[in-house]
């Protein structure tokens, strides 16, 4: 049988050749070598970053294939999240897409051009701006979001649905815990700041 691409690891678990080395791996060589560190870590640490990783490169294929990129997505769907009539002021976009007012300003900027938000002024408050989603804007938001969960739910389909539940209560337990011992709550896309 041709499993030329696959050795097996020592404890029956698949592997691709020249593949870096497993999380228990990497864990009990420092474990060997330097009895007493703390490498327990490595196990749940090193699989998020990877599956992260993973799932960050294959969401931003599905979207290049959706014509829409990740910032334009993200303003799109918070506006939809919020139900008819589908408009935020740029305070509650940023708070809700926990991104900062530049960062709103240039998403704002950017879908208006294209026809997917229109912006005006706020009632009672001087300077405040509201976003609101277009028939286009909506259009799009809709079928790129189906795109992106379809695939998200296909790569996740491995868990069966009781593993998934426990999965996700456990990493928002992980989460909640990691946020409080750092003294920060923010959430942002891997790799930003």
């Amino acid at each position: 049988m041709a499993r030329d691409h696959l050795t097996t690891h020592n404890a029956g678990a698949p592997q691709a050749e020249g593949a870096a080395h497993l999380p228990q791996d990497i864990a009990a060589a420092w474990e060997r070598e330097r009895p007493g560190t703390p490498a327990t870590a490595i196990g749940i640490v090193t699989p998020i970053w990877q599956l992260a990783k993973l799932f960050g490169d294959d969401r931003r294929r599905v979207l290049v294939r959706a014509g829409v990129d990740s910032a334009t997505l993200d303003l799109l769907s918070v506006l939809r999240r919020s139900g008819p009539p589908y408009t935020l002021s740029t305070r509650e976009l940023g708070q809700r897409s926990l991104v900062t007012a530049g960062a709103v300003s240039q998403r704002v900027a950017r879908a208006e051009r294209e026809g997917l938000v229109t912006r005006q002024p706020g009632q009672g408050r001087p300077r405040t701006v509201q976003i609101t989603l277009t028939a286009a804007g909506h259009d799009l938001v809709e079928s790129t979001v189906d795109q992106v969960l379809n695939r998200e739910a296909d790569l996740i389909d491995g868990l069966t649905p009781h593993q998934q539940t426990h999965l996700t209560q456990l990493l928002r337990i992980l989460l909640q815990d990691v946020q409080q011992r750092l003294g920060d709550d923010r959430i942002t896309q891997v790799g930003q700041e």
